[in-house]
């Protein structure tokens, strides 16, 4: 399962030792003779610091460091580690109606993913671009709502659909759940979204408004959308709380999407 990494510590490496003046790693004053005042070089002013030891901390060092930020996850880097498909829908989906059956949900242990079109969902609160004088298909609700009871808001979340449970797939049995952490990869983009709606039971391939516009993709209800070309990943048993944080999707959303790129599964 993906496991939330935590961040390594950063250590201080032991530096070598530092010979002193006369090459013997110890600080000594040529006019002190006396025992007295040899007790009291360590206290002068300006005497020689005593060389650091193999065991004792480097000189330059003032702390921990602290570890490098990995790099952003690429459409690259996703793409690749989804080439292949293991199905675990027991057939496949249309993109739209009408049209024949192709489309295969996927799995590995960690995540589940399809490769289809993207039809803009503009169900939810209705808004400038998404109401039911843009859209002939609006519908005020949505599947799950936000934490205050609301429908979501197709303009301001990125969120993908899926298909309703059926005997052909039900997401509930693959971890995936209202709020679950989906990557989106659109040519060169990713956009992170959290599961938002259901759609019909037979056919695949659709998002919200703003997660269209976040890809690049024309997000109008009516003549928006693409045809093909887009790959979603949803990631297993994860959940954002509450579903419209989209900075939340977002953060853990790479995080995941870096776990993910990174396992061998």
């Amino acid at each position: 399962m993906l496991t939330r990494g935590a961040d390594p510590g950063g250590s201080v490496t032991p530096g070598p030792a530092t010979p002193g003046p006369d090459g013997s790693g110890s600080a000594i004053q040529d006019t002190v003779t006396s025992d007295a005042a040899a007790s009291d070089a360590t206290a002068t002013t300006g005497s020689a610091t005593p060389a650091p030891t193999d065991s004792g901390p480097s000189p330059s060092g003032s702390g921990p460091s602290a570890p490098a930020t990995p790099a952003p996850v690429t459409a690259a880097d996703l793409l690749a580690r989804v080439s292949g498909c293991t199905p675990v829908s027991k057939g496949r989906y249309r993109k739209d109606r009408g049209r024949a059956a192709t489309v295969p949900v996927c799995g590995t242990r960690d995540a589940v993913y399809w490769k289809a079109d993207m039809d803009i969902d503009c169900d939810g609160r209705p808004g400038r671009h998404c109401n039911a004088a843009t859209d002939p298909h609006f519908s005020p609700s949505t599947a799950f709502a936000q934490s205050d009871g609301r429908a979501l808001s197709s303009e301001k979340l990125p969120y993908v659909v899926v298909p309703a449970p059926s005997s052909l797939w039900d997401y509930r049995e693959h971890g995936v759940r209202g709020g679950s952490v989906a990557a989106v990869v659109y040519r060169d983009r990713v956009s992170y979204a959290v599961v938002g709606d259901t759609g019909p039971a037979d056919i695949i391939g659709e998002a919200s408004h703003a997660a269209a516009k976040s890809l690049g993709i024309d997000p109008d209800p009516r003549s928006g959308g693409t045809p093909s070309g887009v790959t979603y990943i949803v990631f297993k048993d994860s959940r954002v709380t509450p579903l419209e944080d989209r900075e939340a999707a977002e953060t853990q959303g790479e995080r995941l999407a870096r776990e993910f790129v990174d396992s061998s599964d």
